[in-house]
C-alpha cells in the first residue's frame, strides 16, 4: 500500500475504545451508523462479547491532527474466521497446505454484523480525507505485520471505500446478499402492488395465517423496551444459536447497555398470543437503512419467521421513509418477499509472501461466478415488469 506522506497526521494503535472519546468517535460518522457507534463497539468489550474466547483482539486505527481525531477504523486481530461473514475457509487451507499460518489475520469491521457501511472513518470536516483513509490502511499494514498476520481484510465497505482500497492495491473480492428497496411506497399494500398476482397473493396468504393464530405484533426501541424486553429476547437468542448449533456471543447485559445508549436505533418486533411473547426479532436503524440482526421464536408457528423478521420490517421501512433494508445474510428464500440479489465487497491485502497472486486469481474468478449467480437470481424477481 502506497500513499504519500501527510506529516500532519498522528496515527495510534488502541486495543480497547474504553479511552477514546465517545463524542469524538461517533463525529466522524454523525452518529448515523448504528454499528459503528462508540457504544454499540466498546460495549462489544465492556460485556465480553470479543477476546480469547471467541477469537476477536481490538486494534482500533486513530488518526489525529494534533489533538483532535480525524479519522478511525474498527480492526480486530483474529485467531478464527467467525463471525466475518466473509467466508474464507478456502484460503485458510491453501496456507496450511504450504506449511504457513493463516492466523493470527486483520479484520477492519463489525463483529458478527454483515452490514454494509462505513469502515475507514473519516471526520466531515476533514481537508483531506483521501489521506486519512490511505494513512489508516497503510497503519493496518505496518500493524499486521508486526503480528504477523497473514493479511489484512475491509468487510463490508461502502463502494468509495472500496474503490480507495483498490487505488491503495488491495483485492477486491464480491458477495451476495438480499436487499429491500423503498420505492417510495405509501403503504404494504403498495408494495404488495409492485408483485407479481403470484408472489402477492403468496405474502398475503403467509400473513393471514399469522393473524389466524391469533399473533399480534409490538414495535418497541431501544428508549421504550424494558430490562424484562431483553431478558425474554435473550432467551430466543440462545435459543437459536443453540438449535443451529452455533455460538452465542452476544450477552444480555450488552443488549440492555447498547439499547439504552442507541435508544431509536434500537428497534425490536416482538410477536404476542394471549399476552404471551412468542417471538422476536432485533434490527437496528441507521437515517436511511434498517438493519435485520437476530431474531429468536417459542414456538415453531406456520409463516412466523416471514412475518417478524421481513413483513415487519418492511412496513416499519415504509412508516418511517427508510429507503433500504438489509435482513441480514444469505437466504434465496427472500427473493419471493421483495428482497433482490444485492452485490456486496470486501477488500483484501495479502500479507504473507507468495500468495497474492493466487488470492487476486481467486477473487478474479469468484467474481465471475458471483456476477454470473446474480444475474440468473434476478430472473426469479418477484416485481412486475413494467408496461
Amino acid at each position: 500500500m502506497t500513499a504519500s506522506a501527510d506529516p500532519g497526521l498522528r496515527m495510534e494503535v488502541r486495543d480497547t475504545l474504553n479511552a477514546v472519546d465517545p463524542g469524538a468517535w461517533d463525529a466522524l460518522t454523525h452518529g448515523r451508523e448504528p454499528f459503528l457507534r462508540h457504544a454499540f463497539l466498546e460495549g462489544l468489550e465492556r460485556h465480553g462479547c470479543l477476546g480469547r474466547r471467541y477469537g476477536w483482539f481490538p486494534q482500533h486505527l486513530l488518526a489525529f491532527r494534533d489533538d483532535t481525531l480525524v479519522g478511525a477504523a474498527p480492526c480486530y486481530a483474529k485467531t478464527n474466521n467467525y463471525g466475518e461473514f466473509v467466508f474464507d475457509w478456502a484460503w485458510q487451507t491453501a496456507w496450511e497446505r504450504q506449511g504457513q499460518p493463516y492466523y493470527p489475520k486483520l479484520v477492519i469491521s463489525v463483529p458478527y454484523t454483515p452490514a454494509t457501511g462505513p469502515r475507514l472513518l473519516v471526520h466531515p470536516d476533514e481537508a483531506d480525507p483521501e489521506a486519512v483513509r490511505h494513512r489508516l490502511l497503510q497503519t493496518a499494514a505496518a500493524r499486521g505485520a508486526e503480528l504477523g498476520a497473514s493479511g489484512v481484510h475491509v468487510l463490508f465497505p461502502t463502494e468509495a471505500e472500496a474503490a480507495q482500497a483498490d487505488h491503495s492495491g488491495l483485492v477486491r473480492r464480491m458477495g451476495c446478499q438480499y436487499h429491500w428497496h423503498n420505492r417510495g411506497y405509501a403503504d404494504f399494500d403498495a408494495f404488495l402492488a409492485a408483485l407479481s398476482t403470484k408472489k402477492r397473493k403468496n405474502i398475503r396468504r403467509e400473513r393471514r395465517r399469522v393473524a389466524e393464530q391469533g399473533i399480534e405484533f409490538r414495535t418497541l426501541t431501544g428508549t421504550t423496551a424494558g430490562p424484562e424486553d431483553w431478558a425474554r429476547f435473550h432467551r430466543f437468542y440462545l435459543d437459536t444459536f443453540e438449535k443451529h448449533m452455533g455460538i452465542p456471543t452476544l450477552s444480555e447485559d450488552f443488549f440492555v447497555g447498547t439499547a439504552a445508549a442507541l435508544g431509536e436505533q434500537v428497534i425490536l418486533f416482538e410477536a404476542q398470543r394471549n399476552g404471551q411473547s412468542v417471538a422476536a426479532a432485533l434490527c437496528y436503524r441507521s437515517h436511511d437503512t434498517l438493519y435485520g440482526r437476530f431474531w429468536g421464536c417459542a414456538e415453531d408457528l406456520p409463516d412466523l419467521h416471514f412475518e417478524t423478521c421481513y413483513y415487519q420490517g418492511i412496513e416499519f421501512c415504509i412508516r418511517a421513509g427508510l429507503a433500504r433494508f438489509e435482513p441480514g445474510a444469505q437466504g434465496e428464500h427472500k427473493i419471493p418477499r421483495g428482497f433482490l440479489p444485492t452485490p456486496t465487497t470486501s477488500a483484501h491485502a495479502i500479507l504473507t509472501p507468495g500468495f497474492g497472486a493466487a488470492v487476486q486469481d481467486f477473487c478474479q474468478r469468484e467474481r465471475r461466478m458471483m456476477e454470473a449467480q446474480c444475474a440468473s437470481l434476478m430472473e426469479h424477481s418477484p416485481y412486475r415488469t413494467p408496461d
